[in-house]
């Protein structure tokens, strides 16, 4: 009797396509989907039909057609995945490139920025069209950031002091980021705070009891990690004169000491200057004028904050600066020293790449 039906088409391997074939089925880390395909292929090359293929990977007969002919005509990357073409589309490129443009360059009429909703109303597109648009573009009307630009006249030969001790440290010599957290406040909650518990955060009232403040003087050595911390209830320059001096009494004798910090008028009192000149082991190099960011102790100072302090509750300042204390000995046990990466040049770069992206002022 004559065979009948649609004559299945001849397959026919290369030695290569064979053994890449084969190689795809043995590795585990291979995706299933794809092994499956392969073990199709090899099968229809054995010379098996369809039905016979289908019955031993659990397909139809018509599925397996269907990878005999793509293989067939595409040989090995006909396995993947064809691109899909899915529904036509409904929004044109004039109408993204509108709304990108009125995102930018345009406010609504009662508010400070566009929502998703109001930019919807506004040109005639569904919100989720317009929510993806700004996905798709890396729109964030809702958000902002501030910023503040050195006025330092000399901000680029600082940059390259500062930066050039964090790069390269001059030898016999330690470098230390200082710096003051004033104004830290001993608070304790107006009333208990209820523990966390499965699902339930801990829980502590809005208000508070302040029983005072207190300052910590602080300088981290760049190499190590280490933390030199001496707590005063006032912020002078008497105050940093006696830091400078436990400095002196903690540092090796035989090392120049350099330390960074910022503009802060009680570092360059007369008598502050007296006392360096009178130390000349003890160098100071200057961040620019409002860019407390150069100074990697500002790093530690968050730390402190968010580990220590933020949720802290204290009824006193003794109880507050021995919370303080307890937390800087632990950090020296195990120190975490903060790595510098971008030089100085980059770091100018970036900046005057952000400058010309500001629009000039209207006169």
């Amino acid at each position: 009797m004559a065979r009948t039906g649609r004559p299945k088409a001849e397959l026919v391997l290369s030695v290569e396509e064979r053994a890449a074939l084969e190689g795809w089925v043995r590795r585990r880390s291979t995706p299933q989907s794809w092994a499956v395909r392969c073990r199709i292929i090899l099968a229809c090359a054995d010379g098996m039909s369809n039905k016979d293929v289908g019955a031993l990977v659990g397909m139809t007969g018509q599925s397996v057609g269907r990878w005999r002919a793509r293989f067939n005509e595409h040989r090995i990357a006909g396995l993947g995945d064809l691109p899909r073409s899915g529904g036509p589309r409904s929004v044109s490129d004039e109408q993204v490139a509108a709304v990108v443009k009125r995102t930018l360059e345009s406010t609504p009429r009662n508010a400070t920025h566009w929502s998703t909703r109001a930019m919807a109303k506004e040109v005639g597109l569904s919100q989720s069209t317009v929510s993806r648009i700004w996905r798709a573009f890396g729109l964030q009307p809702h958000r902002s950031e501030t910023f503040k630009l050195s006025t330092d006249p000399y901000f680029v030969d600082k940059v390259h002091d500062v930066v050039g001790l964090y790069l390269d440290p001059p030898e016999r010599a330690l470098v230390f980021c200082v710096d003051e957290k004033t104004q830290i406040q001993a608070l304790d909650r107006s009333q208990p705070v209820l523990p966390m518990m499965p699902g339930v955060p801990q829980r502590v009232t809005h208000d508070y009891v302040r029983a005072g403040t207190t300052t910590l003087f602080a300088a981290l050595e760049v190499a190590t990690g280490k933390v030199i911390g001496s707590l005063h209830r006032r912020h002078r320059a008497e105050e940093f004169k006696k830091f400078l001096l436990k400095l002196d009494q903690e540092i090796p004798a035989d090392l120049q000491v350099h330390l960074i910090l910022d503009n802060y008028a009680t570092h360059k009192t007369p008598a502050v200057k007296t006392w360096l000149i009178a130390h000349p082991r003890f160098h100071l190099h200057f961040t620019p004028t409002g860019s407390s960011w150069l100074n990697l102790v500002e790093r530690w100072f968050a730390e402190l904050t968010n580990k220590q302090i933020r949720r802290g509750t204290h009824k006193s300042v003794q109880a507050l600066e021995k919370d303080i204390r307890t937390w800087i000995a632990a950090w020296n046990t195990d120190p975490k020293p903060y790595v510098w990466t971008r030089t100085a040049d980059e770091i100018l770069e970036r900046l005057a790449s952000y400058l010309r992206r500001i629009p000039d002022s209207e006169d």
